[in-house]
């Protein structure tokens, strides 16, 4: 949606010099004609000569003003969240079967797909991405832009931090991106379909932390409750003031993102437009040729 405004609205306090056209006239010493309708036509153009003058002046500070156009502004006051998605990328990541409609398709792949379906309604939220298997990294750091995030996710790929699963790892990471993060609201969407077998960080030191930051963590876990250790995110989620969910298929995934999609948003302050255009040119010229014209009537 393309949107309009001013970058300075405090220059249209110089149209207050339109008053002066009218009210300060300079000068001039007084004279006595006897016959005074050879001057009407003079005084008629003089009318109009304060009335383009006025509109060149509005025109001119139109332009310093300067009208810019965007698809969308991150510098005003928005209302959203800093949210990282911690994802799992273990080799059972890979397994098929999760969605009846696509059998053959693995289940990173349709966490993939729904999960860019949940970031493009994320119009308020700045979203980033940890990973973890073995170990835990963050191949995209927390971004306003929705577009660049949807097309990292497609470098994502199963095994890529290794074939074990390291909860406490990815939470560890997470919380060091939201760590520097000033928006009033911080979440961490954990998902996984394991154990945790493996990482240097515990869990219970990445609640602490979580706690401490104020970040609550929502967990998904993929496939049935035995399937994955239902208990510990069960705990990770409560004692975050979070909430644990399950996710037996992708259809129900798809439910979670739902309810996920609901949560209250926070102020975030950025300092970027998008697809920002300069609008200035166009009143700047349409002055010029009005002053052009006006130069050339009284050369007349």
């Amino acid at each position: 949606m393309q949107h309009f405004e001013f970058e300075y609205p405090f220059a249209f306090l110089l149209l207050l010099l339109i008053i002066c056209i009218y009210k300060c006239p300079l000068s001039v010493k007084t004279m006595l004609f006897p016959h005074l309708q050879l001057f009407v036509k003079k005084t008629e153009f003089f009318n109009k000569e304060k009335l383009l003058s006025s509109i060149i002046l509005a025109l001119l500070v139109t332009a310093l003003a300067s009208p810019i156009s965007y698809d969308s502004k991150s510098s005003q006051q928005r209302k959203g969240r800093d949210l990282v998605f911690a994802l799992d990328t273990s080799g059972s990541m890979d397994e098929s079967g999760y969605a009846a409609e696509a059998m053959q398709k693995a289940k990173f792949d349709i966490l993939r797909s729904l999960m860019k379906q949940f970031v493009r309604q994320r119009f308020d939220d700045n979203v980033g991405v940890v990973v973890f298997g073995s170990y835990a990294f963050s191949p995209v750091p927390i971004t306003y832009d929705m577009h660049s995030l949807k097309y990292m996710l497609d470098f994502l790929e199963v095994g890529m931090a290794g074939s074990s699963t390291a909860i406490g790892d990815g939470l560890a990471r997470s919380l060091e991106m939201l760590e520097k993060s000033k928006a009033k609201n911080r979440v961490i969407i954990l998902i996984t379909d394991g154990y945790q077998n493996s990482g240097t960080t515990k869990i219970k030191d990445a609640i602490a932390l979580a706690k401490k930051l104020h970040v609550k963590i929502y967990t998904i876990g993929l496939g049935k409750k035995r399937d994955y250790d239902a208990k510990l995110l069960q705990r990770i989620a409560k004692d975050t003031q979070a909430t644990a969910f399950n996710a037996q298929n992708a259809s129900s995934l798809a439910a979670v993102y739902k309810e996920l999609n609901s949560l209250e948003p926070s102020s975030i302050r950025s300092q970027n437009y998008l697809n920002k255009q300069m609008l200035f040119s166009y009143p700047l010229a349409f002055a010029i040729l009005l002053l052009l014209y006006l130069l050339a009537k009284r050369r007349g």
